[in-house]
């Protein structure tokens, strides 16, 4: 405990900057899961044929080792930040491509042809009513996928990603436990924190009649 409250006091500026940027790097790596994974659902199921194929694909990446997919990049991007953003959008997009799928593909078909009749195009029945509908879903996959990039994150230290990962390896490295409760309780503390932002957004932005069918559900 001593040694804990000694590395507080003599890292905690430095900890503060780490925990920034753990949580910009996978909350980066999250916004652009959330521009390519949810139009490419929307897109997904207006194909009769394919969209197994392609999910399957996205999935197929998804069990790759994260380790070998940072090494992947390096001799693309080189070390650093931008190699772990990228590698992390790629685990980003499953979880969003897979629940903004069912999501669009479970709204009501009734409702879409109420939407035909009154004379709605294809993109407005997307933007005022299959994406409206299956914001709980989206955002499911949304708090799914940045939970996991949270912790995911700690290995962008292994390509001078930085963030709280840097303590976990020097911990590693050196053998010193504190280092490495120093970057393991953060990351946490921040997968709580911001999973409980995204309920409360997922909360703000679901329509208020879906909000009454889950209460009588």
């Amino acid at each position: 405990m001593d040694q804990i409250i000694d590395f507080l006091e003599k890292n905690g500026g430095e900890l503060l900057t780490k925990m920034w940027e753990h949580l910009y790097i996978s909350l980066i790596a999250v916004v652009l899961g959330i521009i390519v994974a949810v139009p490419l659902g929307v897109v997904l199921t207006r194909m009769k044929r394919g969209a197994g194929f392609i999910i399957g694909i996205v999935n197929i990446f998804q069990t790759l080792p994260s380790l070998a997919i940072l090494a992947f990049f390096i001799p693309i991007l080189g070390v650093g930040k931008i190699p772990a953003i990228v590698a992390l959008f790629f685990y980003s997009v499953l979880p969003i491509l897979r629940n903004t799928y069912a999501g669009v593909q479970g709204v009501n078909k009734n409702l879409l042809e109420s939407g035909k009749g009154i004379g709605m195009t294809t993109w407005e029945q997307i933007r005022l009513v299959e994406l409206p509908l299956a914001v709980p879903v989206i955002m499911a996959g949304v708090r799914t996928s940045t939970i996991y990039l949270i912790g995911w994150t700690t290995l962008a230290a292994f390509i001078g990603g930085g963030g709280l990962g840097d303590y976990i390896l020097i911990g590693l490295q050196l053998y010193q436990p504190e280092f490495i409760i120093a970057g393991a309780i953060p990351v946490t503390i921040l997968a709580v924190i911001i999973d409980l932002s995204l309920m409360k957004l997922e909360k703000k932005v679901t329509p208020e009649g879906l909000k009454g069918l889950k209460e009588v559900s």
